[in-house]
């Protein structure tokens, strides 16, 4: 088939910086990527484009690169440039209510709005992350039409040869347009040479297509490794762009335009799903291995682009399912959007700081989820504990609760007064999973447990592959290590990391863990001995005929725990604390001893034969976690690392203080005591 009519050539970017993330890698974002792009295509006014920048992003350039933001607002009037909308702290949608979705989306609009003078007429969703249930809160929001990969309306079963304009599909007879991204073109773009990439145009304009679609990271156009030199310093987008416009048979066209000026191809319902990268990376290892077994069985059999729709993978929800930790902050920030939303116009300027926690970079992992990033993860936590400590103030939370909050089939305990918030999970080990200061905006149970990854089996595999010819190779495709990693670091974890795990070590230095505990009593304000007056909770177990009582009681200054032991004489209580701390193994991060001597930072291992008093110091947070024991104890302190990938390649990244605190037991009834103190 052919046509007289050019090709049109739907070009667009996604740029998004995670809230939280440092200010420096923003600024070398902008240096390297977001200003050279910018300046290359002002320069070519008729190549049109469309850009998404996710609002927190546009908030930060806004004030501290407004020229910038500038020029994006003279391409955008010279009818240049056409932007997108989306949720404002780039959440999955999906993953949040509705109110929420209506809330995230507006407050987008009123950014570009303000910033632009304008309304979106498009949006970009989060990862491509497509459930129908999006629908009807984009189409209240505005937005005519969204764009997701071409692999989505393949597993629809719709004809490859078929995807090159838009479709309509609904929900609840709301009507919703969806455009399809050409993963051929998002593997090209940038990596393939100009002229190259091009071709590839040309044969679709020679096939008589309507358009190509291309909407993807900005970020590959000079962030991913290589990029910058190649994409700039080389001349790629400044040659590719001439390309286009010198071009007889394809244009550069707004997707405003085209879509005015084309009716949709048909009526389409598209699963749930996401790019198939993604549906790999959210499954569990096992899964994961298969899943890209099959896939390389196919490619070597010459069947895969005719089979790939049928080979499915999981879908972005798996996520929730895989790591407990991105479940329990999820599960989180739904109970806090609930009580928001309960306070109704009173909390309204609480909003932000709701939308700020479903910034979805803390919720996942795949090349790019930011799960394994401590300062993400924090991050989500800070203006989760912001917006409680507002919901406080308007209507305080009770002390003592027990309910399903992570709806595993397993209840917690929330626990807490006073500016603290814990959780116990009904798992037998009477420890806490959360320890959130209100007052400091953390939570030091924010620890990620080691956990085997199916791309661990790739670590000392070499540097990956590289392009054939003058290409260059996708960040796909790299499997560096940037640092030095060590069996210990792949070792998974038997269970989720947490404060206050104990176990009970014999004479001859063998181990048993304290994993039986029941719940004996549970109140607000009962008990006696260390917190009382508190809310606590009385756990109890059994051991080889002795018995542990092991009193937890949360408010006030801090967290106190009691052990009453009975018939241990000669053994050791060890209960092992994994402490979230922003530092990490930065410069900031140090234990300060009784007479404020600093014997280590965080990431360093240390011993204390007899300790009473340790301070966790941290500037980052610009506060500090006091430990008093009682009696005199062993401290051990060690690094807790874990190994992950992103594009840059392996990294190992210190994710808490492990600290163990040994007592000996020198009778057969012996009561220790711990208190875990946080201040500024």
């Amino acid at each position: 088939m052919t046509s007289s009519e050019p090709l049109q050539f739907l070009f667009g970017v996604h740029a998004h910086q995670p809230v939280g993330n440092f200010p420096s890698v923003i600024d070398d974002a902008v240096e390297r990527c977001y200003r050279p792009f910018l300046e290359t295509l002002s320069r070519y006014p008729g190549f049109r484009f469309a850009l998404h920048l996710s609002g927190w992003l546009l908030g930060d350039l806004a004030a501290r690169h407004p020229a910038l933001v500038e020029q994006i607002a003279q391409m955008v009037s010279r009818g240049q440039l056409e932007l997108f909308g989306a949720g404002d702290c780039e959440p999955v949608l999906a993953a949040i209510p509705e109110r929420d979705r209506i809330s995230q989306l507006e407050a987008m609009n009123a950014r570009l709005e303000r910033h632009f003078g304008l309304r979106p007429a498009g949006a970009w969703l989060t990862e491509r992350v497509w459930e129908s249930s999006v629908v009807p809160s984009l189409v209240r929001s505005g937005v005519r039409y969204v764009l997701v990969d071409d692999y989505h309306f393949l597993c629809a079963g719709v004809p490859a040869d078929a995807l090159d304009r838009h479709f309509a599909t609904e929900e609840d007879g709301l009507r919703l347009d969806v455009f399809p991204i050409s993963e051929a073109l998002r593997y090209r773009l940038p990596f393939a040479p100009a002229a190259d990439a091009l071709g590839h145009l040309e044969s679709l304009a020679a096939q008589g297509h309507a358009a190509a679609i291309h909407f993807d990271d900005l970020e590959k156009f000079g962030i991913w490794p290589e990029t910058h030199e190649w994409v700039y310093g080389r001349g790629w987008l400044a040659a590719f762009v001439e390309a286009v416009l010198a071009s007889p048979t394809v244009r550069a066209e707004s997707f405003s335009a085209f879509h005015a000026g084309r009716r949709a191809r048909g009526l389409v319902y598209l699963p749930t799903t996401s790019y198939i990268e993604m549906n790999e990376w959210t499954l569990p290892p096992a899964a994961a291995r298969r899943f890209a077994e099959l896939q390389q069985r196919e490619r070597a059999a010459g069947s895969f682009e005719e089979s790939k729709a049928f080979v499915r993978g999981g879908i972005w929800r798996n996520f929730l399912s895989r790591y407990p930790e991105s479940n329990w902050l999820h599960k989180r920030m739904l109970r806090a959007s609930a009580r928001l939303d309960a306070q109704g116009a009173a909390a309204a300027l609480l909003r932000p700081l709701l939308h700020e926690a479903q910034s979805n970079d803390a919720y996942w992992h795949g090349l790019f989820g930011g799960l394994y990033l401590p300062h993400l993860r924090r991050a989500a936590w800070s203006s989760l504990c912001a917006l409680e400590a507002g919901l406080e103030r308007l209507s305080p939370r009770a002390p003592l609760e027990r309910v399903d909050l992570d709806l595993d089939g397993r209840d917690e305990w929330l626990i807490g007064a006073g500016g603290l918030q814990a959780a116990l999970r009904d798992d037998g080990r009477a420890a806490l999973h959360e320890l959130s200061s209100l007052p400091l905006l953390h939570n030091f149970g924010d620890t990620l447990a080691r956990r085997e990854e199916a791309y661990h089996e790739r670590i000392g595999a070499g540097s990956g592959q590289t392009a054939q010819g003058e290409g260059i190779a996708s960040a796909h495709d790299r499997i560096a290590s940037k640092h030095a990693i060590e069996p210990e670091d792949l070792e998974p974890d038997l269970a989720p990391r947490a404060i206050c795990v104990d176990r009970i070590v014999d004479p001859q230095g063998a181990a048993a863990p304290l994993d039986g505990y029941r719940i004996i009593e549970e109140g607000a304000g009962v008990g006696e001995g260390a917190g009382a007056g508190a809310p606590s909770l009385l756990f109890e177990t059994a051991l080889d005929g002795a018995r542990v009582a092991k009193r937890i009681a949360v408010g006030g200054d801090g967290v106190r725990i009691e052990w009453r032991c009975q018939g241990l004489a000669g053994r050791r209580l060890v209960t092992q604390l994994n402490l979230a701390m922003p530092s990490c193994d930065g410069y900031g991060g140090r234990y300060v001893l009784a007479d404020g001597s600093i014997p280590a930072g965080f990431g360093q291992p240390l011993a204390i034969e007899a300790m009473e008093l340790l301070t966790l110091d941290d500037r980052a947070l610009d506060g500090a976690l006091r430990l008093e024991c009682r009696p005199a104890c062993r401290m051990a302190g060690a690094p807790l690392h874990t190994v992950s990938l992103s594009e840059g390649g392996f990294e190992k990244i210190m994710q808490a203080a492990v600290v163990e605190l040994t007592f000996e037991l020198k009778s057969d009834y012996e009561t220790v005591r711990l208190a875990m103190l946080p201040s500024r």
